[in-house]
């Protein structure tokens, strides 16, 4: 089995925007339209507000998720464009980018981590129950759309 090895890259990045791309096709052909229409800054993913990471398996990308401040400094930081490849899915890349995301944002002081997600996404459901998150309030760009979920869990 191949290492998966995590990198922080910039998120406006030629190899973290081609993983977006992709991400946001997958969630266009879940959901329909552009896939997410939340605004996203670049500069949100800089230290040490942010972080924006790359997983790798035998040297090629497959996998990137990302954390930036959240709220008014109360420790808050939301999880955004997780995806994995699909060649890559069932192999531990999502599982690795979390716990990385997960350790960026403990680092830079961050206590929590939220998250919003839609209702056809199963297997990110899944994932994220698995490591601990639990249903909380909706927030966000789609706080009022149908089928939006919301999870947070404490680092």
């Amino acid at each position: 089995m191949s290492k998966i090895e995590i990198r922080a890259l910039a998120f406006d990045s030629p190899v973290a925007q081609s993983l977006i791309r992709a991400a946001l096709a997958d969630l266009g052909q879940r959901y329909g339209g552009s896939g997410d229409d939340t605004p996203v800054d670049a500069a949100e993913f800089v230290p040490p507000r942010g972080a924006f990471l790359v997983a790798y398996l035998d040297g090629q990308p497959v996998g990137c998720g990302g954390w930036r401040g959240h709220g008014d400094g109360d420790g808050t930081a939301e999880l955004k464009r997780m995806y994995t490849d699909p060649a890559a899915r069932g192999r531990g890349v999502a599982r690795a980018v979390l716990v990385a995301v997960e350790e960026s944002a403990r680092y830079h002081g961050r206590k929590r981590m939220i998250l919003e997600c839609g209702d056809r996404q199963p297997e990110a459901i899944a994932m994220y129950t698995s490591a601990g998150y639990e249903p909380i309030p909706n927030f966000g760009f789609y706080a009022d759309a149908p089928g939006c979920l919301s999870f947070g869990r404490v680092l």
